[in-house]
């Protein structure tokens, strides 16, 4: 005869689970927390030279990107209808998180993954903000290997 399992006394509160990172608004502090959760969720898979080199980009493009310093560096990736775009990000209040690099489906594409917090133009802040930078690899003599995708 089988036994139904047992019911959790009266009374009694359901087991605290504990999150890997760390709460909103922890500030630097919470960064490195949330650097290891990504790292130990997703393998390293890449070549460290490859790594390296697809972390700076994806850093400077997401720089970019937020707060517009250094957009005409990346013609590619902000067409010149994206170039004059006011930035939503004042640059004094905007930071990185934590960010990794990994293959993104075969050995000529990646994806860089960043985690990021910002004030807006509006004045709020937000922690925990993730953006995702594709790359395609290229065999371009003087220049990167690895071009970043257009953002759809």
């Amino acid at each position: 005869m089988a036994t139904a399992p047992s019911a959790t006394p009266t009374g009694s509160a359901p087991p605290v689970v504990e999150s890997a990172l760390p709460p909103h608004g922890e500030g630097v502090a919470g960064d490195r927390a949330i650097q290891r959760s990504l790292e130990a969720a997703w393998p390293a898979d890449l070549p460290a030279s490859d790594e390296r080199e697809l972390l700076t980009a994806g850093r400077a493009l997401l720089r970019a990107d937020a707060t517009g310093i250094g957009r005409t560096q990346w013609p590619a990736a902000f067409p010149a209808l994206r170039q004059g775009l006011a930035p939503a990000f004042a640059t004094a209040r905007f930071r990185i998180q934590a960010a990794i690099a990994r293959r993104d489906g075969g050995p000529d594409k990646a994806v860089v993954h960043l985690v990021w917090a910002g004030t807006d133009r509006g004045g709020t802040f937000t922690d925990g903000r993730i953006t995702d930078w594709h790359f395609t690899r290229t065999t371009r003599r003087g220049t990167s290997p690895w071009t970043p995708q257009p953002r759809i």
